[in-house]
């Protein structure tokens, strides 16, 4: 591709030829998952799940960019959810688990080994089981057998990219589960601000006007220390995260105040603080044109996505912290949610972490598409 160009990011032509997998194309795609997702959910009646009541707790499995829809589920449901909300990521169904719980089992291919694994013992169990994933897949056959609720899902290319359609059936067996009020409203206003987002955000907007591209521009060779500000930017970002490593090919470490504040706040004072940015002056730390020539090229940089509803102490926590960071010379990005209903606020974060990381990938050089050392490592252990 050419290596490290921060300038690929001025021209829509070299955005295109360096995008091949169409990645851009597919993280703009995501309200029209979250449409289509709705009505593929109510045609497979995944309502009827809540015929038998409500029931002890949820246990989502599933990997990758499908397991964090587990994730997803929970921060919307929030803190007040009258039953508990589980992710399990790996080979185990938790022995806790049987039939008075319902297992939702997440795959974007149908054929993930371990939510396979997780799944066939749940049914095993008796527990309430509910399927999202591809069409004419083992996950498929699996619901037939054990006559669970199927909702297929069409990739829109990589499941990471995926994540919408994944979501919004859980999403809707919650509400039929009295778990949640995602109503048909709020699913559309989610859509409409993720068209938002991806207006702002497309290839054609230029960097000092585009959020994203001006995000990752700004993060191009430090290290990431990203935390959420609750339990819903929390999960945007290890979403963030997720991305980083998957798109851009690149670390990141995720937090969550307040408990960052306990740990990784130390890191401020560490080695990769102290080879980072001289502190910018208040009215210099927003400047897209400052000259960054005087700056180091490996520091920490520290994302803070914000929550609207941020606990007071949390948000008293953050204000100090981002002081903290500044005052010892680590940059710092500042991202907001948007919106009113928890759905909305989670969708439009990890909406812009999504541009963010493909736009890192594109300027590194990097092809954002392809996840070789997943299929690697996949290959090596079949």
């Amino acid at each position: 591709m050419g290596g490290v160009d921060p300038t690929r990011l001025d021209e829509p032509e070299a955005i295109e030829s360096a995008d091949p997998g169409g990645m851009l194309r597919q993280v703009a795609s995501s309200a029209a998952q979250i449409r289509e997702a709705r009505r593929l959910a109510a045609e497979a009646r995944v309502d009827a799940v809540a015929e038998d009541g409500r029931p002890r707790a949820i246990v989502v499995t599933g990997m990758g960019g499908s397991g964090i829809s587990g994730d997803v589920l929970a921060a919307v449901c929030g803190a007040g959810c009258p039953v508990p909300i589980v992710t399990v990521r790996g080979y185990r169904l938790p022995g806790w688990v049987g039939a008075a719980d319902v297992v939702m089992a997440v795959s974007c291919s149908g054929g993930t080994e371990e939510t396979l694994a997780v799944a066939a013992e749940a049914a095993r169990r008796g527990c309430r089981m509910v399927f999202v994933g591809g069409a004419e897949s083992p996950l498929a056959g699996l619901a037939e057998r054990s006559r669970g609720l199927f909702v297929p899902v069409r990739s829109v290319g990589q499941p990471r990219s995926t994540l919408w359609g994944l979501t919004v059936p859980l999403l809707l067996a919650a509400r039929a589960l009295g778990l949640t009020d995602v109503r048909d409203e709020v699913l559309e206003s989610a859509a409409e601000r993720l068209e938002e987002v991806a207006h702002r955000c497309r290839p054609a907007s230029e960097s000092f006007v585009n959020p994203a591209k001006r995000a990752a521009l700004d993060l191009m060779g430090d290290v990431p220390l990203v935390w959420g500000t609750s339990q819903l930017a929390g999960t945007a970002a290890y979403r963030f995260c997720c991305q980083l490593n998957e798109n851009a090919k690149y670390p990141g470490v995720y937090g969550e105040l307040p408990e960052a504040g306990h740990n990784q706040v130390v890191a401020f004072d560490g080695f990769f603080a102290a080879g980072g940015r001289p502190a910018a002056d208040a009215d210099d730390a927003d400047d897209f044109f400052r000259d960054r020539a005087e700056e180091s090229e490996h520091g920490l940089h520290l994302v803070v996505l914000r929550d609207g509803d941020e606990h007071p102490q949390v948000a008293r926590r953050r204000e100090v912290a981002v002081e903290l960071a500044r005052g010892r010379g680590v940059a710092i990005t500042e991202i907001p949610a948007e919106g009113d209903h928890p759905l909305e606020r989670i969708a439009t974060m990890i909406a812009l972490a999504d541009y963010i990381t493909v736009y890192l990938a594109i300027a590194l050089g990097v092809d954002p598409t392809p996840v070789t050392a997943i299929q690697e490592l996949k290959a090596r252990i079949s």
